[in-house]
């Protein structure tokens, strides 16, 4: 299986537990791994045969954006969901950072990996 990736789509998303990330927002930062088949495309040159990475990096953003969540777990969740949408995609690979997490200690990032696949 071959790969596209996304890395670092970022986008401001009012997610999270606490009333003040609910208010105020923060910035989360998406990579993305898209498992396909990319032969066909190759062989054609046709766009319309891989996946569209303009547009799953539209749609993540939007997601973000969009409807808030507690947990990015769930971010996660609806990311890989809404990727494998995308005819040929078969996998995807979901990483959400929450670089700004309410974390009382000094940190570097939060993060979620999740795996997902049409099987």
């Amino acid at each position: 299986m071959d790969r596209v990736a996304l890395r670092g789509l970022k986008a401001r998303g009012h997610h999270g537990v606490f009333a003040q990330e609910r208010e105020a927002g923060q910035e989360f930062v998406v990579d993305l791994v898209l498992g396909l088949d990319t032969r066909p495309a190759a062989a054609t040159d046709d766009l319309a045969k891989t996946v569209h990475y303009g547009i799953v990096a539209e749609e993540v953003v939007a997601i973000v954006e969009g409807e808030p969540v507690d947990l990015i777990e769930t971010l996660a969740e609806r990311i890989a969901a809404q990727c494998l949408k995308h005819q040929g995609v078969e996998e995807v690979e979901v990483v959400v950072h929450k670089p700004d997490a309410p974390i009382t200690v000094p940190f570097d990032d939060v993060t979620i990996t999740i795996t997902r696949s049409r099987v």
